[in-house]
């Protein structure tokens, strides 16, 4: 998928650079991974460590330098507003899921996606620790290692096929406290991904995610066949001036609609 061909020289180029960046950046990481490396605490509780911040390096460095007219929002990178002026944005998250990276655990990735007037039109997703690659380009179905993947249909509600918070999927079954949910993914892009393979029926995520948490594995996920959206079924935006959002649910359209129709008939708090 990679090379897929789309309209244009420049969306063409965009979509092998990011295919390639995303998996030098993967390498990297994965290169640190399992080291000995310098973390620490920003904002109230966020893990960030020396690996996200080379990882970013090497994405801002490959990506705005062979694309100086893109706006840039990253996790890592403090916010240069003129993004907002700009019709193309690369929205990156250098190390998607840190906490599971520097505890060892397998569950983590490298996000970027090109946003154009808000909405993803090229996305990559690699969690080289467990070698799986995913890309998609709007309007040309998403990939998981150069095959084609489609969300699981129907809309039947398997709690053992759903990840996120509990108390949030809870809301779809109160006898949920008997049933085990799928183990948790640290990374919430990864979490969202496994939708769009089938190996999810759904994910859910709490409030406060940001714009790089999210904007490549929405377009993956649609891409797939399924849908991602708040809870009351409006579209995401991004690279808006707010990059915060609220809970959202990804899943297989059919799925995602009796999801979204339970929640407009029962709202939260």
């Amino acid at each position: 998928m990679a090379d897929v061909e789309l309209q244009g020289t420049t969306l063409a180029r965009d979509a092998a650079l990011l295919a390639d960046t995303v998996r030098e950046a993967g390498l990297l990481a994965k290169s640190m991974f399992r080291t000995e490396l310098k973390s620490w605490i920003k904002g109230k509780s966020s893990p960030v460590s020396e690996a996200d911040i080379a990882v970013n390096d090497l994405l801002e460095r490959r990506l705005r330098q062979s694309s100086p007219g893109y706006g840039w929002l990253s996790e890592e990178s403090a916010d240069d507003e003129s993004r907002l002026g700009r019709k193309y944005t690369w929205i990156v998250d250098p190390i998607d899921g840190t906490r599971s990276y520097l505890a060892g655990r397998d569950d983590w990735c490298v996000c970027a996606a090109l946003v154009e007037d808000g909405a993803p039109i090229l996305a990559a997703v690699y969690a080289p620790a467990s070698d799986e690659f995913f890309f998609a380009a709007r309007g040309q179905g998403a990939s998981l290692n150069d095959a084609r993947v489609q969300a699981s249909g129907g809309d039947d509600l398997d709690f053992s096929r759903m990840a996120g918070p509990k108390p949030l999927v809870q809301r779809l079954n109160d006898s949920i406290d008997e049933i085990a949910l799928h183990p948790r993914i640290g990374s919430l892009a990864l979490r969202l991904c496994r939708v769009a393979h089938g190996a999810l029926d759904a994910a859910f995520a709490g409030g406060q995610s940001r714009d790089w948490d999210l904007a490549a594995a929405n377009l993956i996920v649609q891409e797939a066949d399924g849908k991602m959206t708040a809870l009351s079924g409006d579209a995401l935006l991004y690279n808006r001036r707010d990059v915060v959002h609220g809970v959202l649910v990804a899943a297989g359209r059919d799925r995602h609609a009796r999801i979204v129709g339970h929640f407009r008939n029962r709202p939260l708090p």
